[in-house]
Formats: structure tokens, C-alpha cells, sequence
């Protein structure tokens, strides 16, 4: 735990923010001690809400010579404490900072501050003809989104939050500012520092500014959902329909027991089977129809007993809505418990054996545990349901985490595909990335010499 703010620096940071922007208050830091994760930890001193980049650069400098953490916050919806002030000192929350700079159609971008949220700058640019594909479910900020390198279940056809960010303002640990990157869509131009810091979840920098490239909206959209015998046959047949050269928007695995819940939350009335939900994007719905029957053969080829799809709005929406909410059905259905959330990722061609194996485990523990996953990625998730006070029945929890995670590191995959590091997933590093784990660390080091920026995330 860091030291509590001295009466002296509570009044340096009132002069500078107010009351209205600088609090110490119980209501205040408390909400800044959890995200969607089990993982919990003891208030920060305060929290700040600075609204201009020159503003995070001041309070950055000021900490960095105090020796105060940081820790940035956006949304909060994080499943591995990404955000939590785990060595408590001054949580500085970028949700004021929420201006859409500019939108400059001509060139496919947009420039936002991190505070944006996702779907409020969709909605800002509904009447361009453009969007910001990624989806990662939540509702996250687009700072969160960039600190966590987001993607979701578009992530197929679109790509992560990283393939979208071409320049970012950034406040390094001492309160310098650079920039990093340019407006042109392809450079050659020294080290890709961009890169760096998507997906740092906040331990390096703040961003403070970014500029997005933006997609067009397909002119028509077909969703399918598909049913199959077993587990098993729908996995292969998510690896035949990427393996053949087929770019479904989405592809969505999801277990009988998971379609239930779903069922009963949302008044779908979807069989109970292991299904695939998938999403077409063309110009033309001919195109569309067309790539659906070939994914139809595939699946079929694959033992699916039905195939069904449309192009009906109301439906597409509602399926993909009931899949964004999966975790807060689950939740629902487990009322007292927490949820453990396992993120791995593997080569396609090794989906499959992930899937299967991960199934089998949850039930040999006799977890309450629920697999699916962005199938067209290679993104399997196991969410279990459980009493963090019950030791015996969280530790057939973990042994799940550990053995999929595990698993999934020996196929050559990796033991988070969208969720981040931040405190659950530390463990596993040095693991996955062997000697290149420590160069990140001395990486780490060189930025951050005192350690303030987002303590305890990422590195053990």
C-alpha cells in the first residue's frame, strides 16, 4: 500500500481541480476499487478527473516528483484488475476528457479523446457512412480500449483496436508529452512506438488524444445461427470455414448451457445445442447468400443438424445483444457468486483441441463454468461461477484457468487474447514470453524508473 496523501498535496491538488474534480471522498474512491473481475483492493488517496491533455501532464510531473502512483481508469469494465489501484496513491479517471476532436470522412478518421466511449462515437458518426468496428462487448472507453489493445467479436473480419490507431498523444510517467505516429495510413518511418503503448495497459503512459482510422458500413449484413451435435463439430467446423478462406464479420462459438441461460434472459428461443452464431458483410445480399451457402456446406460437412439465417434487423440485434450480455447472464444466474473469466487465444487449426479440452475440464471439476468464445480468432472464454470464500470449490476454479491457460500457451497461443494482463493473468508471463518477458520488464524500467505508472499490473 503507498502512503496516503499528505494534507499539503490534498491542497495542491484542490487549488488545481477543486472540489469538483479532486476528491478524497469514501463514495468516490471506493468506485474505483473494482471492475468485473474477482480481484478487489483497499481505496486509492483520491481520484482526479483532469479534462485537457496539459492538465494530465501536470498532475503526472507532480506525482512523478512526489513518488506517487497512478493509475488511469476509463470505464471500469475490465476482467483482470487492469484499472484497480492496487498500491493505492491517485486514480486519475479520464471520463471528462470525452470530446470528439474532429471527423474528417475524406480520410477515414477521427480524432477522440480516451474518456469517448465506443458506442457514443458510433453514434456520433452514424451519418458519415462510417464506423469504429471494434467490439469488444462492453461499453468501454475508446482509452480503455487502446491501454487494453479491445477486440471482440468483429475482430475476424476487422481486426483489434490496434490495426485502428494511427497517432496518439501520450504522458509519459514524468509528465513529458510526445507523439507518437502520424495520419498516413502505411509508414516505414523508425520504431513503431504506437505499438508500444496499445496494449500497456496504462504502464507506461497516458493517453490523452489518438486518432482512429475508421471502416465503412456494409451495405448489407446476414446473420446465421448454426446448431450441432457436439462441441467438437461445431469447433471444426469454426477451423474449415477460416481454413477455407471464408471472412465471416463474427463467429461465435457458444455451449448448450450458455444458449439456456440466454434463452431464459432474453426470451430467445434458440435450441439447446453447442451453435455458432455467425455474421456476413457484403455489398450485395446476393454475395452474401452466396458465402452463406458455402459456410452452410461446411458446417454440414461437419455433422450441423440446422442452418438458419437472415438478413431481419430486430433478429440480427437481438442475437448479437443476448451474446454481448453473456457475462452479465451468467452473473444473473449465480447470484452471491463471483465469476472467474478464463481469456486464452490459440492457432486456428488448433481451436478445436483447446475447445474440447476445456470442456471436458469443467466438468471433471464439476465447476459451475460456461465455454464460448470468438471462434473465428481462435478466442476461447470459460466464465465459472463460484464463492471466492468457498476455498475448496475456488480453487477447482483456478485449476480450470491454470490448466486451459496452460494448454492454450503449449499450442502456441497465448494466455489472454483480449482481456489484458492487469493482475490474474501476471503469473503466466514469463511463461508465454520467455527471455522476451525481462526485455519488456527493463522496457518498463527505462519509462517508469520509480514504478508509479499502474503498479502491480503485468509484471509480477
Amino acid at each position: 500500500m503507498g502512503k496516503p496523501l499528505t494534507q499539503s498535496q490534498r491542497t495542491q491538488l484542490l487549488e488545481w481541480f477543486g472540489q469538483e474534480r479532486f476528491s478524497t471522498g469514501a463514495s468516490a474512491c471506493e468506485l474505483h476499487i473494482h471492475d468485473i473481475s474477482p480481484h478487489r483492493c483497499p481505496p486509492p488517496s483520491g481520484v482526479v478527473w483532469p479534462q485537457t491533455t496539459e492538465e494530465v501532464a501536470k498532475v503526472m510531473a507532480w506525482a512523478y516528483q512526489e513518488e506517487i502512483a497512478i493509475t488511469p481508469w476509463g470505464a471500469g469494465t475490465s476482467t483482470e484488475g487492469n484499472p484497480l489501484p492496487i498500491e493505492g496513491g491517485l486514480v486519475v479517471d479520464l471520463t471528462k476528457m470525452n470530446r470528439i476532436l474532429a471527423i474528417r470522412p475524406e480520410d477515414l478518421q477521427v480524432d477522440v479523446e480516451p474518456g469517448v466511449f465506443r458506442r457514443e462515437l458510433n453514434r456520433q458518426l452514424s451519418g458519415s457512412g462510417l464506423f469504429f468496428p471494434v467490439d469488444p462487448g462492453a461499453d468501454a472507453t475508446i482509452g480503455g480500449m487502446i491501454a487494453n489493445n479491445a477486440s471482440g467479436v468483429k475482430t475476424v473480419k476487422y481486426g483489434a483496436t490496434k490495426d485502428y490507431v494511427m497517432q496518439m498523444t501520450i504522458v509519459l510517467p514524468n509528465g513529458e508529452i510526445i507523439t507518437t505516429g502520424n495520419r498516413a495510413h502505411k509508414s516505414s518511418s523508425g520504431y513503431d512506438l504506437g505499438k508500444l503503448f496499445i496494449g500497456s495497459e496504462g504502464t507506461l503512459g497516458i493517453v490523452t488524444a489518438a486518432t482512429l482510422r475508421l471502416s465503412g458500413v456494409p451495405e448489407n449484413q446476414l446473420a446465421a445461427t448454426v446448431t450441432f451435435p457436439d462441441l467438437g463439430s461445431a469447433s471444426d467446423a469454426v477451423a474449415m470455414i477460416i481454413g477455407t478462406g471464408l471472412e465471416p464479420a463474427a463467429l461465435e462459438l457458444l455451449t448448450e448451457g450458455l444458449i439456456e441461460l440466454m434463452n431464459v434472459e432474453n426470451g430467445l428461443d434458440l435450441d439447446v445445442m453447442p451453435s455458432l452464431f455467425c455474421e456476413f458483410h457484403g455489398i450485395s445480399r446476393t454475395s452474401l447468400e452466396e458465402v452463406a451457402a458455402l459456410a452452410r456446406e461446411i458446417c454440414e460437412d461437419c455433422g450441423a443438424l440446422s442452418f438458419h439465417y437472415g438478413t431481419d434487423d430486430n433478429e440480427r440485434r437481438n442475437l448479437w445483444r443476448a451474446r454481448h450480455d453473456a457475462w452479465e447472464t451468467i452473473n444473473r444466474a449465480h447470484p452471491g457468486k463471483n465469476t472467474l473469466i478464463v481469456d486464452a487465444a490459440v492457432p486456428i487449426s488448433r481451436y478445436p483441441e483447446v475447445v474440447v479440452f476445456a470442456n471436458q475440464l469443467v466438468r471433471e471439476q464439476g465447476v459451475d463454468g460456461y465455454v464460448f468464445g470468438h471462434a473465428g480468432d481462435g478466442n476461447i472464454h470459460v466464465v465459472m461461477a463460484g464463492d471466492p470464500e468457498n476455498q475448496e470449490e475456488w480453487s477447482r476454479l483456478e485449476t480450470v484457468n491454470h490448466q486451459v491457460v496452460e494448454k492454450a500457451i503449449s499450442l502456441n497461443g497465448t494466455c489472454t487474447g483480449e482481456h489484458g494482463v492487469g493482475i490474474g493473468k501476471r503469473k503466466f508471463m514469463a511463461l508465454e514470453h520467455g527471455e522476451s518477458y525481462f526485455l519488456m520488464k527493463k522496457i518498463k524500467d527505462l519509462i517508469d524508473p520509480k514504478g508509479l505508472m499502474n503498479p502491480g499490473k503485468i509484471f509480477s
